[in-house]
């Protein structure tokens, strides 16, 4: 798929063109499919103002341009949002940004059709963030560098996941704090020390003003896995990823009552370390896209406020391994997360919404 324009517009122009003219109602076609709620595709064009729905065998395309600032060059420019469904398939591509549903898109009576829970948990804050009412007018930021002291986390001969966390973490902090960007910076550790779970928790949890929370990791696993993934807590009755429903999964947590806002969050994040981890001159990616997923990690569950964590690499993969030891690459992945904080910050501007 060829993308209008780079990543980092995404939440920039989504907000020029949903900001600009407020959105129709639509009357939402619903069925039951597999025991789920599933809402008809057809009624997005509408409702967020598609210029044109195509579908190409079991590829669906939504399609819309827009009038936006580029922010690079600061003129207007005629760019685009296109979203890509795969029909019987869990992932979804917005501007070239991969999300990984909670169910699949459907067919059903020779129309697509998508699971409410993640039209109104993922496509709606992503395509209408200036509607999420609380997640705006914060000033401060937590970083949780994960892991330390006694644990090492994912390690390699170069080095250990928590020492490479805290570098990023504190990379981070140094821009956002800076006086010109002027936001308060919280971490939940400064140096190589053991925090468990809670602890975390309820330092980010005492931070009493509005607030973010972006947890700093380092994957592991074969030697094959490589790429970036971002993670928000699951919805109620949307699973771990990689595992099945259970009881647990019904239950609300801390953390659901951000829900839309960890989806923007987590879009803005994932999409600025997308677009600067390229090779300047080629635009080949130095990493791949393993997309935006949802699970119930501690971290996520617990926290009061919209909460991310991101995995910035694979200790365990060759390439990837010397890619994190590189200073370079750490530097530009605090970059990436300061410039979506940024962006965020923006998107989220006060609204009221009539979801789907």
């Amino acid at each position: 798929m060829q993308n209008r324009f780079s990543i980092p517009l995404l939440l920039a122009v989504l907000f020029a063109w949903l900001g600009a003219s407020p959105v129709a109602r639509a009357q939402w076609e619903t069925k039951q499919i597999n025991g789920r709620d599933y809402i008809c595709v057809d009624g997005m064009k509408k409702f967020y103002g598609f210029d044109s729905i195509k579908r190409s065998g079991n590829q669906l395309l939504l399609d819309k341009v827009v009038m936006a600032k580029n922010p690079r060059t600061g003129k207007v420019e005629k760019q685009g949002v296109l979203m890509k469904l795969q029909i019987g398939s869990q992932e979804c591509l917005m501007n070239g940004v991969k999300f990984v549903f909670s169910y699949k898109v459907e067919d059903n009576g020779g129309r697509v059709w998508m699971s409410r829970i993640d039209l109104t948990k993922l496509v709606d804050p992503v395509l209408r963030p200036n509607y999420i009412a609380d997640a705006g007018n914060f000033k401060t930021v937590i970083i949780d560098a994960g892991h330390g002291g006694k644990d090492p986390g994912a390690t390699n001969g170069l080095g250990t996941e928590a020492g490479y966390n805290l570098d990023v973490a504190t990379r981070l902090k140094k821009i956002l704090s800076d006086p010109k960007v002027g936001y308060k910076v919280v971490m939940t550790r400064e140096s190589d020390r053991y925090l468990t779970l809670q602890e975390r928790v309820q330092l980010a949890n005492r931070v009493g003003e509005n607030a973010i929370f972006i947890s700093i990791h380092h994957n592991s696993g074969g030697s094959a896995a490589r790429g970036l993934e971002t993670f928000t807590l699951s919805p109620i009755g949307v699973a771990h990823y990689g595992r099945g429903l259970n009881a647990s999964d019904f239950q609300m947590r801390t953390g659901n009552s951000h829900d839309s806002g960890n989806v923007a969050l987590a879009t803005a994040v994932h999409g600025s370390l997308l677009t600067l981890l390229k090779e300047p001159k080629t635009e080949k990616s130095y990493t791949l896209d393993r997309g935006i997923k949802r699970a119930r990690f501690s971290v996520l569950t617990g926290v009061k406020h919209p909460a991310i964590l991101v995995e910035c690499g694979f200790m365990t993969h060759p390439y990837e391994a010397r890619l994190i030891h590189n200073e370079a690459y750490r530097n530009t992945v605090a970059k990436g997360i300061a410039a979506a904080v940024m962006k965020y910050s923006k998107a989220v501007s006060k609204g009221s919404a009539a979801n789907p």
